[in-house]
């Protein structure tokens, strides 16, 4: 497991019960997590300093319930780069701070590189990769179904001081790849966090489990002929990272590089480690 362990202004106080008790730098939040299956040792929803929680509804959905004055959106950072967090549906925030162990990772393959880099940034959210790989100095088109999650992405570009290198795509994400293998136009680097399920905007279906490998394949044709990466990140539950490794295998089987597949997660204060999912990632020779 690949541990985000250098953050400064977020951290997960407590585990159990379903739920993870974090701090978002001067905020606290109680948010539902599907892997925490253990108890807690204490009252999680009793900690005194506790700002909002989320709650699921036996209906379906949920919603947040708010018990301290907070603000409706803060900012916090990491390392040069900063974004904003906002309470949203879906238990959401905005930002995915176990990434940080990726943004670490593409920010060293770009800086080192010796060339100048293009990356394409797919179901790109509110843009935490975006912002990494710009800020180490890739050009970056960053693509996402969801106007407001690009907008935000936008906004935490200029928060981290990027004003220029990124272009900014409403669009159906394969539907973008296709027209760019038209086009002819090459990305020395891929990046996807695609969801367990979607439908585009013509209703087509999107299941990870039949999706995901014929859609890496798509990909492969943008890329350049010497790919910097490819990162595949996953949160559907249950997809092995060795699954991730061997589509990457198969799928950029005629380019020279390697694989490696691995868990993310954070460290908790209770000691230990929170699985948030999973990564694989193809580096180029």
């Amino acid at each position: 497991m690949k541990i985000a362990e250098n953050w400064k202004d977020y951290q997960i106080i407590a585990t159990g019960d379903g739920y993870k008790l974090e701090r978002w730098k001067n905020v606290y939040l109680l948010r539902p997590d599907p892997q925490v299956i253990w108890k807690s040792k204490t009252d999680l929803f009793a900690y005194p300093k506790l700002n909002a929680f989320y709650k699921r509804s036996e209906k379906g959905g949920g919603g947040w319930k708010f018990l301290k004055p907070m603000p409706d959106e803060w900012e916090i950072s990491y390392r040069d780069l900063s974004f904003k967090i906002k309470p949203m549906g879906f238990k959401h925030t905005g930002l995915f701070p176990e990434q940080a162990v990726n943004w670490d990772k593409m920010t060293s393959l770009i800086q080192n590189a010796g060339r100048k880099i293009k990356v394409l940034n797919l179901f790109a959210y509110t843009g935490g990769a975006t912002v990494a790989c710009a800020k180490a100095g890739a050009e970056v088109v960053h693509v996402d179904a969801a106007k407001g999650m690009v907008e935000r992405a936008g906004e935490n570009a200029r928060l981290s001081g990027v004003e220029s290198g990124i272009r900014y795509i409403v669009d159906d994400c394969k539907k973008f790849v296709q027209r760019e293998i038209r086009r002819g136009n090459r990305y020395d680097a891929v990046i996807m966090d695609p969801p367990s399920y979607g439908r585009g905007p013509g209703g087509e279906m999107w299941k990870i489990e039949d999706s995901l490998y014929e859609f890496v394949q798509l990909c492969t044709g943008v890329l350049s002929e010497r790919p910097l990466f490819f990162l595949i990140n996953s949160y559907t539950t249950g997809l092995q990272p060795m699954v991730l490794s061997n589509i990457l295998t198969l799928a950029l089987k005629d380019f020279k590089g390697s694989v490696e597949a691995y868990e993310v997660g954070i460290q908790t204060d209770e000691g230990i480690p929170l699985p948030c999912g999973a990564g694989g990632m193809f580096v180029g020779e």
